[in-house]
C-alpha cells in the first residue's frame, strides 16, 4: 500500500475539514443515512468504505449508516419497498444506486429505462415528503475481459445513457447528482491504454467490483460530493523552535535539539484506506486524493531523518524533503498507531453492518413466511411480533453504533523527527 511521498506547498494553505470543505460536503453532522441500491450496495464494500471515510474525517459528528441494498433489485422495487426499508430508520440523507439491472444487460430501450425512471422518480416523491436530503449516484460501468482501449462499448454504452437519467432526475428534484460512472469509465481506460492484454483490474466479477473497485466507487461518490482531502497539517521551524501552522490539529511541547525535533500532536481526523483495495493504487491515487496528512519541518541539518510516532518508525525522509513537506497518510496506514485505530474504526463498522445486515434485513425483513404458519399464528400477530423484534434488534443497531464512536475517540501521540543513524 505504500506509494511515494509526496510534497506539499509550504504554507499549508489548504482548508481544515472543519471549515468551508465541510459546509460543501453532502453529508453533515446529526445526518442518519440510509444507502439502497441493489446487490452491488449489498454488498456491503462501496457503502462501508463511503462510511468509513466520513466517519474517521469527522470522528466527533453524530452520523449514523444503513445499508439496505437488495440483489437482483431495481429502482421500481426501491420504489415500492421505500416504507418499509428506508422510512423505518428515519432518515436525513440517502444514496440512490440503481441501474446496473434496470437495463437487462443488452441495448438501451426505452421498454427499460422508462421505469427505470418512473422508479427513481417514485423514490424522489417520497423522499420529498419525507424531507429526506438525496444522492442521486449513477451505477458504475461493467469491468470486463474485453480487449481494446475502452470500455465504453456494449452495455456500458446502455448504463451511460441511464446515468443521465440518473442526472435529470438529480436536477427535476433539487437532489445532488453523483457520477461515478465516468470517473470510473476514465480509470478503466486509462488502465487499458498501459496494458498490453488487459484484465480485470477491479477484481470480483465484471459487475460485483471486489474491494479495489469498490473502493474506486467509494472515491468517485465522495469526490462528487466534495469530501474535505485533509485530515492534519502540521508546519514547524526547528531554526526558530515554533510551531509556525497547525491545521485541523494541536500541537504541543514542541522540544528541538541537535539530533531533530519532537512534539505532542492531536489530530482531529484519522486518514482511511481499505488495505484489500491497494491493487487499484497503481492505477488511480485515490488513497492520496482522499487523505492529505501533512508534516513540514524546516530548518533541520541536512541528512536522513526517522519519523515515529509513539517510538513506531513510520518513514525515513531527507531533511530536503522534510523542508518542502511530505504527506505521510500511506505511511501512517502501513503500521503505528494511526493505522491501528483506523483498523479498530473499519472492525467496528464492519460489526455492526453485518448485524444489521444479518440479524435485521436480511434476518427478518426479507424472510419470507410460509403460508401454515399463519394457520397457528394469526397473521396480524405474528407482524407486531416482528416489528417488535426488529425494534428490539435496531435498538442492538445503536449499541454497535456507540461501539463505533467509541473506536473514533482521537487521542494524542508523541512525534519525533531524528537523525538516521
Amino acid at each position: 500500500m505504500k506509494l511515494p511521498i509526496r510534497l506539499f506547498i509550504a504554507a499549508c494553505c489548504c482548508a481544515a475539514p472543519t471549515g468551508s470543505q465541510a459546509e460543501d460536503f453532502f453529508f453533515k453532522d446529526g445526518d442518519r443515512v440510509v444507502m439502497i441500491g441493489d446487490s452491488i450496495t449489498e454488498q456491503h464494500l462501496y457503502s462501508n468504505y463511503v462510511e468509513m471515510w466520513t466517519i474517521t474525517r469527522f470522528p466527533n459528528w453524530k452520523i449514523s449508516f444503513r445499508n439496505v441494498g437488495i440483489g437482483g433489485d431495481r429502482s421500481p422495487g426501491g420504489n415500492s419497498r421505500f416504507a418499509r426499508d428506508v422510512l423505518i430508520h428515519q432518515p436525513t440523507a440517502m444514496t440512490v444506486d440503481f441501474g446496473m439491472n434496470d437495463g437487462s444487460y443488452r441495448e438501451f430501450s426505452e421498454q427499460t429505462f422508462k421505469p427505470y425512471v418512473e422508479g427513481l422518480q417514485g423514490m424522489a416523491d417520497q423522499a420529498k415528503a419525507a424531507n429526506i436530503r438525496t444522492a442521486w449516484v449513477t451505477p458504475q460501468p461493467l469491468d470486463n475481459d474485453e480487449q481494446g482501449k475502452t470500455a465504453l462499448t456494449g452495455y456500458n454504452q446502455t448504463l451511460e445513457k441511464f446515468s443521465e437519467g440518473v442526472k435529470t432526475i438529480a436536477e427535476k428534484n433539487n437532489g445532488k447528482f453523483v457520477d461515478q460512472f465516468h470517473p470510473y469509465l476514465n480509470v478503466l481506460d486509462s488502465a487499458r491504454a498501459k496494458e498490453t492484454k488487459y484484465n480485470r483490474i477491479t477484481a470480483g466479477d465484471a459487475v460485483h467490483p471486489g474491494p479495489p473497485g469498490q473502493a474506486l466507487m467509494a472515491a468517485s461518490i465522495l469526490k462528487g460530493m466534495h469530501f474535505p482531502s485533509l485530515v492534519a497539517a502540521v508546519s514547524i521551524d526547528a531554526k526558530q523552535k515554533k510551531v509556525n501552522s497547525q491545521e485541523n490539529c494541536s500541537v504541543e511541547g514542541l522540544e528541538v535539539s541537535s539530533q531533530g525535533v519532537q512534539f505532542k500532536k492531536l489530530d482531529k481526523a484519522l486518514p482511511f484506506f481499505p488495505e484489500d483495495a491497494a491493487s487499484i493504487l497503481p492505477w488511480t491515487p485515490i488513497l492520496d486524493d482522499l487523505n492529505d496528512y501533512k508534516i513540514q519541518v524546516m530548518g533541520l541539518a541536512p541528512g536522513k531523518y526517522k519519523v515515529r510516532i509513539d517510538s513506531v518508525e513510520v518513514a525515513e525522509l531527507t531533511a530536503e524533503s522534510l523542508a518542502s513537506g511530505v504527506d505521510l497518510s500511506a505511511e501512517v496506514l502501513k503500521s503505528g498507531p494511526i493505522a491501528a485505530q483506523a483498523k479498530k474504526v473499519k472492525e467496528a463498522v464492519e460489526n455492526k453492518n453485518r448485524y444489521h445486515h444479518d440479524q435485521i434485513f436480511r434476518g427478518i425483513v426479507l424472510t419470507g413466511v410460509p403460508e401454515w404458519i399463519y394457520s397457528v399464528v394469526p397473521r396480524e400477530q405474528l407482524e407486531e411480533k416482528k416489528k417488535a423484534l426488529i425494534q428490539e434488534r435496531l435498538q442492538k443497531v445503536s449499541e454497535l453504533d456507540a461501539q463505533v464512536a467509541e473506536s473514533l475517540k482521537m487521542q494524542p501521540h508523541q512525534f519525533e523527527v531524528v537523525k538516521a543513524e
